[in-house]
């Protein structure tokens, strides 16, 4: 989209009714991320994943949150409750057959929605009840720790949890893109503005000059434009569907598209899952209060080699496992041949068809072949 046609977004009523209601929405995420539990000394606890909690798995949780579970706020827990019902049905299915089943019709997709909302709900319950006893053991950040402060807790978390399901689900039906996805990426950029009021700060007291400001921009550029490069790149597999005849005259017409082979089908979740798993052991190390594993965690410091070699080759396990989730080449091959489409010039047992101008009797397999399929080259269908 270039520059001159973006006032124009604001023409279309529809459109401009759903950047609306998706700016608001977001608007009461982030004024919900700044309200208080109560009962939550908010500094303390603050403190505790600035000084012990960095490099946790709390500060983790804490990005993805919008900094609402290093404040305390209604919004603590963020979208990731539903977010971890979604995965567990995703890798339920090739499981469980049922599950599976269910994905491929429509009413079963609703009936996992509708599963997916209610392991959303207890997860919050179960994550709601687990914040209210990490805040008790921290000294000063609950001033009346007990029954009381934990089902406050748990219904305050609990239901701004559940809210923010519903309000991911409704910025998906009746806004612009996914929900989901949009909420977690406003947690992550509110901190653009603090980090930049950090680095100004840097650049006065003199700790950070100019020349490295302006590398390090240089290379996040770099890196960013890397990324969105391989995320967007997909092989195009040409594809063409056949005229069919439908009953009482209708005829559906010829149609050719593709089918687009992404370089990195798996998106940034294996990052997330190997990131989760690796600091698993400084938070151990930081609860449990014991030197051997507080030696044990040092390994895994984010700058060493081991934490670095561990990270690759979990992100390479889990794109792999990712991917093999959710791209299925038996069940994409099984909704081509449903609707009758072929992948041009691929011929039986991969031979190569004739070009199109070749004699119609010209055979594109080779004779040792006992199939009776045929094979397709363009519009012309020749015996194999």
């Amino acid at each position: 989209m270039t520059a001159p046609q973006i006032p124009n977004l604001f023409k279309v009523p529809e459109l401009k009714e759903k950047i609306l209601f998706t700016l608001l929405c977001l608007l009461i995420y982030r004024l919900g991320a700044h309200i208080a539990t109560p009962g939550v000394n908010v500094q303390a606890l603050a403190d505790f994943l600035k000084n012990a909690g960095q490099g946790t798995l709390f500060s983790l949780y804490d990005l993805f949150a919008g900094g609402g579970f290093s404040r305390a706020t209604v919004f603590a827990l963020g979208i990731m409750p539903y977010i971890s019902a979604s995965i567990v049905f995703q890798l339920a299915a090739p499981v469980f057959p049922v599950v599976e089943k269910m994905q491929r019709d429509e009413e079963g997709r609703k009936t996992l929605t509708q599963w997916t909302r209610y392991l959303t709900v207890l997860l919050c319950l179960f994550q709601s009840y687990g914040y209210a006893l990490f805040a008790e053991q921290l000294p000063g950040a609950v001033a009346h720790p007990g029954w009381a402060f934990r089902l406050t807790t748990v219904l305050t978390l609990s239901t701004g949890g559940v809210f923010i399901m519903w309000l991911g689900e409704q910025i998906t039906e009746r806004g612009i893109g996914n929900g989901a996805s949009l909420l977690i990426f406003f947690s992550i950029v509110e901190r653009i503005w603090p980090e930049t009021l950090r680095t100004i700060e840097a650049l006065r007291a003199g700790s950070l000059t100019v020349p490295v400001l302006l590398i390090v921009l240089g290379i996040m550029v770099l890196v960013v434009a890397g990324t969105v490069a391989v995320t967007v790149a997909a092989r195009r597999i040409p594809i063409q569907i056949p005229r069919k005849v439908m009953g009482r005259g209708r005829i559906r017409e010829g149609q050719k598209t593709f089918i687009p082979l992404r370089i990195n089908s798996s998106g940034v979740m294996p990052i997330i899952f190997a990131q989760s798993l690796i600091i698993v052991p400084g938070t151990i190390a930081t609860f449990s209060g014991s030197p051997t594993l507080k030696h044990l965690a040092e390994y895994f410091n984010v700058t060493s080699p081991l934490y670095l070699l561990t990270s690759a080759v979990l992100i390479i396990f889990f794109a792999y496992f990712y991917t093999s989730i959710i791209f299925n080449p038996v069940d994409l091959a099984e909704n081509l041949k449903k609707q009758g489409g072929f992948i041009p010039t691929t011929c039986c047992r991969g031979s190569r068809c004739p070009a199109p101008s070749s004699s119609p009797s010209s055979r594109c397999c080779p004779s040792s072949s006992r199939t009776s399929s045929t094979c397709r080259s363009g519009s012309a269908a020749r015996p194999c």
